[in-house]
């Protein structure tokens, strides 16, 4: 009997704490929200390797990299609100953490009104904000996970340590925003410090600081967007310079517009890096080592499968342009076809300058709002310079992919 009765005792305690809960959250309009992507894929490559042999592999996103995440809001009365998101990636075919990445690829407080909206911590930069808004490659999923050239032109995509405002007129027109992220003294004095006695171990310093760096690191930014929308057109255009750890400044910016007309769509864009390496003055002078780590992460943001990318060698400048065109056939059934052009110069050997050309189809097959398969095939071709390859191992300078998926939103 007592038995019954302590478990009746606790069981309406724990009633009256959800209720009061609920209307605390109900009194405050407050809501929290637990989403997630999962996207499994069969990819297949050729020119894998030494061998130049083909590759079939298990991807944890073709279409979407896998992801949950957490949004929170809470009306803090008179039109204002407080904002939270986390989000963390996942690959889905072998449940592990997304690679190379912190365990919340996202991760911000801030607060909204009619004053705009301020952020605060790990988020999105201007240039992925004005692309994926404004111009992106699919209407219905802004770019492909597995093959993403435009992507490859970001500066990394995400910051850290960094603050984001971002405002629009009533009528969401114009919208536009602001950013600035802390470097917070990440720089390489330690690896400079041990110079020349630690020589024989430089590589393996400058590949660790260069992979902390972008695996959450802090890097200094600076940079803002506006774009444009009216019926189906809409423009826009967003420059950031990036200060890397070596003290390299890196401008890129972008521009481009999209239409929509009926079940068509139509997109072209523009972007450029350009970095700015100092000079050393000898083989003992510093600048090398800065340089060389700043080249470490310059190369993971441009080089890459995912990025359609190739290695960036002693190249500078990257350049890119896109179009596109995207066609609902059914209500179920969305077609896309989608060209770059890149070129990559300031190669002081000539050795890495190049040219390439990205070419991607892909045909999304929707069962309902939440689930859809797709079906792509993309081709990589490079030239230039003998430096100019698709990567190290293979040497290759053409490579074509197929992708088939599914993928669940909830």
């Amino acid at each position: 009997m007592r038995l019954f009765a302590k478990k009746n005792i606790v069981l309406a305690a724990m009633a009256v704490c959800s209720a009061g809960a609920s209307m605390a959250q109900t009194a405050n309009t407050s809501k929290v929200q637990l989403w997630g992507i999962v996207d499994v894929a069969v990819r297949h490559t050729n020119n894998e390797g030494a061998a130049k042999g083909s590759k079939t592999q298990m991807i944890g996103g073709g279409m979407s990299q896998s992801r949950w995440g957490i949004k929170v809001e809470e009306d803090l009365g008179g039109g204002s609100k407080a904002l939270v998101e986390l989000e963390n990636r996942f690959d889905a075919d072998a449940g592990n953490a997304a690679v190379n990445a912190p365990f919340f690829q996202l991760a911000n407080v801030g607060l909204q009104g009619a004053y705009g909206r301020l952020t605060a911590g790990r988020q999105w930069n201007v240039l992925f904000d004005v692309v994926t808004s404004t111009y992106a490659s699919f209407p219905y999923s802004p770019y492909m996970e597995a093959y993403k050239p435009e992507l490859g032109m970001a500066v990394g995509a995400r910051n850290s340590n960094s603050l984001k405002y971002m405002f629009a007129t009533p009528d969401r027109s114009f919208v536009g925003g602001l950013q600035y992220s802390f470097d917070e003294n990440n720089d390489t004095r330690a690896i400079e410090a041990g110079f020349p006695g630690n020589a024989a171990s430089l590589p393996a310093l400058v590949g660790a600081q260069a992979l902390s760096t972008i695996n959450g690191g802090a890097w200094k930014t600076l940079g803002g967007y506006l774009r444009y929308s009216t019926g189906g057109l809409a423009v826009g255009g967003g420059f950031l310079r990036t200060e890397l750890p070596g003290g390299t400044d890196v401008d890129a910016w972008t521009v481009g517009g999209s239409y929509r007309t009926g079940p068509w769509y139509f997109m072209t864009g523009y972007a450029q890096n350009k970095a700015k390496f100092a000079t050393p003055g000898s083989a003992l002078d510093p600048v090398n080592i800065r340089n060389a780590v700043d080249k470490a992460i310059l190369g993971a943001f441009w080089a890459g499968q995912t990025n359609g990318g190739f290695q960036p060698g002693d190249a500078n400048k990257r350049q890119l342009v896109k179009l596109g065109v995207g066609y609902q056939l059914t209500s179920q059934l969305n077609l896309g076809m989608h060209y770059y052009r890149g070129k990559q110069s300031g190669s002081a050997s000539g050795l890495s300058n190049g040219n390439s050309d990205f070419l991607v189809a892909v045909a999304d097959y929707a069962f309902s709002k939440r689930t859809d398969a797709y079906f792509g095939v993309d081709h990589t071709k490079i030239s230039g310079g003998s430096a100019v390859v698709l990567d190290a191992a293979s040497g290759a300078r053409k490579r074509t992919g197929i992708t088939v998926g599914l993928r669940h939103r909830f």
